[in-house]
């Protein structure tokens, strides 16, 4: 006859099983540091480019306003997407694989629908705002339209993402209303934001 820990012991088998077939958990947080340090890189390199010398919170459209400057930014920010998706898919694949699991099945496939429909909606929605003149609503697009596409794949994931979902469209809103903050809130919410999200995330479940 079965005791109580051998209960216990087929409860949490049960409850592993189950998780595994409807949740994603081989996110890694190493890629979310990395993601923060490059959007970091990323937002200083922007602001050589748009504000130096003046302050980081001066409204300045007529940096952005030049063709080029527009074009270097946009070239900038698909820099740093690409990267950080790149890092990602390879430290997933790692940490999946250690876990005797794979990167590409039912439940990641989801994930990649319900995160890639938002994300790309964003974007586009960014580039329409920004080659258009709308700049201030460029960096509060790109938050909000993140801050959703996580929220839209968490029931799949951990919880963490739906909590770093939720800050992200904050600061997009603090953003729409004060548009001089955009790139200090951009680089807080794709910076700062993704290495703390990274750091409890690796400590939680990496090590």
């Amino acid at each position: 006859m079965k005791t109580n820990p051998d209960y216990e012991k087929d409860l949490a088998t049960i409850r592993t099983i189950m998780e595994r077939s409807s949740k994603f958990l081989s996110l890694s947080g190493l890629a979310g540091i990395l993601a923060g340090i490059y959007a970091l890189v990323g937002a200083a390199v922007a602001y050589r480019w748009i504000h130096y010398p003046a302050s980081l919170f001066e409204y300045r459209t007529y940096s952005i306003s030049d063709p080029g400057t527009r074009l270097a930014l946009t070239v900038l920010a698909l820099i740093v997407l690409a990267a950080s998706l790149l890092t990602a898919l390879w430290l997933s694949g790692r940490k999946a694989k250690k876990r005797g699991e794979r990167l590409w099945n039912g439940v990641s496939r989801k994930i990649f629908i319900n995160f890639a429909v938002p994300l790309v909606t964003g974007g586009l929605f960014v580039l329409i705002v920004f080659y258009t003149g709308h700049f201030g609503l460029a960096a509060p697009g790109c938050l909000i339209f993140y801050g959703l596409a996580l929220i839209n794949i968490s029931a799949n994931t951990f919880d963490e993402v739906r909590y770093l979902g939720m800050c992200e469209i904050v600061l997009g809103l603090i953003g729409a209303a004060l548009p001089g903050f955009g790139l200090a809130l951009w680089a807080m919410g794709f910076g700062v934001l993704h290495i703390v999200y990274g750091v409890v995330m690796y400590n939680r479940y990496d090590k």
